[in-house]
């Protein structure tokens, strides 16, 4: 097959796999890829998975990524607090919630994390989109309760303050009923007591006016 044909078929995507490629050439020849990824044509993301070497990225299309290479997922913790600017720093692995056992994937694009949690936690993300394409990411609530989740050593106002929140961000981006809905209907006894502790926090931060 000719390189150039290939491209341009999926030139638009920033990953696509072999099933992919079979839907759209059914003779196809794998070892084409093995060709290709010697001349530097194709980088391996995973297994089944590919992309091409030259693409450049954005962090939207990192996160669609992650989305497309373990299946379900949802792009949350300090990866979606970090894109909603709730903590100061940038975010270099792209971290992600399943109901799929955890796992990681150290790849030419970058890392991708998996945190597992039980299907009746697997909700609170939204779509976002990135050209044609669309990613899902944690509401900012969920991102903050998906980490009280998965951390359960979050407990103290010292902990707390040690996450770094942009208050001024917090205020601007955070919903608070849906925060408590989240957690007064969905959350166990622990997380919620724990999910109160860090909403108690953020009220006495001063920069958050929390009203009942």
């Amino acid at each position: 097959m000719n390189f150039l044909t290939f491209k341009s078929t999926f030139q638009d995507y920033p990953v696509f796999s072999r099933t992919e490629i079979k839907k759209h050439f059914p003779n196809f020849d794998p070892k084409n890829l093995v060709r290709w990824q010697k001349k530097g044509y194709l980088l391996k993301v995973r297994n089944n998975w590919y992309c091409f070497e030259d693409h450049q990225w954005d962090e939207r299309q990192l996160f669609w990524v992650a989305n497309r290479i373990y299946t379900p997922s949802y792009i949350s913790l300090e990866a979606a607090l970090s894109y909603y600017g709730l903590i100061p720093e940038g975010v270099f692995t792209m971290q992600s919630i399943s109901t799929r056992k955890t796992n990681t994937f150290a790849t030419p694009i970058g890392h991708f994390t998996y945190a597992t949690v039980k299907p009746s936690w697997y909700f609170g993300y939204q779509m976002k989109e990135s050209g044609r394409l669309y990613c899902a990411i944690a509401e900012p609530a969920k991102a903050l309760l998906d980490l009280l989740y998965l951390r359960p050593e979050l407990q103290t106002d010292d902990q707390f303050d040690a996450l770094r929140l942009n208050m001024a961000e917090v205020h601007a981006v955070l919903d608070i009923p849906k925060y408590r809905h989240y957690l007064e209907t969905l959350a166990g006894p622990a997380l919620q007591d724990r999910g109160r502790r860090l909403l108690a926090f953020i009220q006495r931060s001063g920069a958050y006016a929390v009203t009942r």
